[in-house]
Parts: C-alpha cells; sequence; structure tokens
C-alpha cells in the first residue's frame, strides 16, 4: 500500500508540467494551428520562473512573468501562423530552437542555484485517514490543484459551452464557422497565446516543484512528449490528465528502479517513458487506423477568408 501512494505521488509529480504542456497544446490544436514550439516554451518558463523568482522571492510576480514571457512567444508564432499564413511546422520548430539557445544563455549565471520553498502546499490533513487518496491528495502544491482545477474547466469549456463548440468549429472548418459569424482569427490567435502560456507554465512547474535548480536542457525531451500525448489524448483534456499522469508514473518507476540497485544500466532506465510512450502511440494508431483520429480536421491548414474547404 505504501508502495503505491510513492508510485502515485511520485506520478504526480512528474506529470504534471507535462499535464500544462499537453493542456496548452490542446489549446492551440483545437483551434487549428500546430504549435511545435513546446519545448521550447517550457525552457523560456523555467529559465523565466529561475530568474524572477531568485530576483523577487515572489511567487505571484514569478508567475505573471512566466505568463508575459510564454505569450509574447505564443503572440509572435500567432502572427507568423495566423496573420502570415507561414508554416506552422517551421515556425513551431523555429521557436524551440531560440527557446532553447536563448534558455541556455538567461541561464548561465543561475545554473545549479537551488530554489528553496518556492512553491507552497495546501494541506488537507482530514484527508490522510483515506487510504491512498487521503495521502495522495492531502498534501499537494499550488501548482498541481491548478492543473486539476484547469483539466476540469477545459473540460467543460470544450464540450459545456456555446464559446467551446464555436473554438471546435474553427479547427474543424473556419470556412463554416466565418459564415456563422463566428471570429476566426481572434480564436486562433486567443487559443495560440493562451496555450503558449500554459506549455511555458509547465516548465515553470518543472522547474519550481519537481527539479528546483535550473540546468541547461532541463526539460529533456519532456516538450516532445506533450506533443505526443496530445494526440494520445485524442485532444481531450481528461484523456491527456490520464496520459501525462501515465507517463509521470513511468518516468518515477525508472528513477526507483535505479535507486532499488537494478542491474539495468540508468541509460536503458531513462528510456523507458518514451520507449513506452511510442508504444503506446503505435497501439493507439493501429487501433484507430479505420476510425476518426479525433484531430480538428482543418489542423495545420492556413485559413484564408472566402476559401471553402
Amino acid at each position: 500500500m505504501e508502495l503505491i501512494t510513492q508510485l502515485l505521488i511520485a506520478a504526480m509529480a512528474a506529470g504534471t508540467p507535462l499535464l500544462f504542456a499537453t493542456l496548452g497544446g490542446i489549446l492551440v490544436e483545437r483551434s487549428g494551428i500546430i504549435q511545435l514550439g513546446t519545448e521550447g516554451l517550457m525552457l523560456m518558463g523555467a529559465v523565466t520562473a529561475a530568474m524572477t523568482f531568485l530576483a523577487t522571492a515572489s511567487l505571484p510576480l514569478t508567475v505573471l512573468m512566466v505568463l508575459l514571457v510564454t505569450g509574447l512567444m505564443g503572440a509572435f508564432h500567432a502572427f507568423l501562423t495566423v496573420t502570415l499564413r507561414a508554416n506552422q511546422i517551421v515556425s513551431g520548430l523555429a521557436m524551440t530552437l531560440f527557446g532553447a539557445g536563448l534558455s541556455a544563455y538567461l541561464g548561465k549565471k543561475i545554473t545549479g542555484i537551488p530554489l528553496q520553498g518556492a512553491v507552497p502546499k495546501i494541506d488537507l490533513g482530514w484527508l490522510d485517514p483515506v487510504p491512498i487518496l487521503g495521502p495522495v491528495l492531502g498534501h499537494l502544491d499550488v501548482f498541481t490543484w491548478a492543473s486539476l482545477v484547469l483539466v476540469v474547466l477545459m473540460t467543460l469549456y470544450l464540450y459545456h459551452t456555446s464559446w467551446g463548440l464555436h473554438l471546435r468549429a474553427v479547427g474543424d472548418n473556419p470556412a463554416t464557422a466565418d459564415v456563422m459569424g463566428i471570429r476566426v482569427q481572434v480564436f486562433r490567435y486567443g487559443c495560440v497565446i493562451l496555450g503558449s502560456m500554459l506549455m511555458g507554465l509547465g516548465g515553470a512547474n518543472l522547474l519550481m516543484v519537481f527539479s528546483p535548480t535550473w540546468i541547461e536542457g532541463m526539460t529533456a525531451g519532456r516538450g516532445w512528449i506533450a506533443i505526443a500525448l496530445i494526440i494520445f489524448a485524442r485532444w481531450n483534456p481528461l484523456y491527456a490528465l490520464a496520459a501525462a499522469y501515465f507517463f509521470g508514473l513511468l518516468d518515477s518507476l525508472g528513477f526507483r528502479l535505479q535507486l532499488a540497485g537494478s542491474p539495468i544500466p540508468p541509460y536503458f532506465l531513462k528510456m523507458i517513458p518514451y520507449l513506452l510512450t511510442i508504444a503506446v502511440l503505435i497501439f493507439v494508431g493501429w487501433r484507430t487506423k479505420h476510425k476518426l483520429s479525433g484531430s480538428p480536421m482543418a489542423l495545420g491548414v492556413p485559413y484564408i477568408r472566402e476559401q471553402r474547404f
């Protein structure tokens, strides 16, 4: 029982940064825009959080700066892809390279400096007597609770509001949505900016909760995993929750095998989450090869007004 509780706690800690990034990706891609800059946005979110918190020791100001920086990056991506109709894949890859390079440069002076007590925990001690769930949910940090609330809010927004219906219409058929009076460009700009902010929060969470010391390239490919998890989750926030925690469980499991003295080389243990994620994607793709993928039908297609699909 104790082992299960510890694994669940570790899975949530490792999976929450991915959950933020995956939810951001779902929001962006639901509008019909591809965002492959997740890795760069997470790195910029992490280095911005480290620099701001070390300078101010203020969590609200740190979060605000992360949202501002990554929001501006998202706005630039939206300008290129929505207004200028540039290639969305190239723009996203450029953002990843830019974010990786700039974060490495900005983080040189703060590498290895720990962030002590950056994120407070919400103590719900009255849950402790409940088996498994009590110890897991009773002492979560603010970021984790925020991600769980965000899953609920995004689910309600996408599937139970007229605004969510408009967003799905923009992602599936922007021409029809435009005819119905929905402002396609406004929806796409808003979703790209907000989604990029969530990706930046994923990087900030990775730094401030999971690994509270800035290290160059500390995301270690998590941005690319988040992109894969969007497909795995079929663009659904609830499925994204399960997918992110599944990867977090695999990540923490490999670490615990190392601590237990496993004879398997550590490099292979670190590969387990990535290999199994690829295997799951292959399995899901094979099972759904004759079904709709669940992706927005106009994903990656620039919209030109008066164009009909």
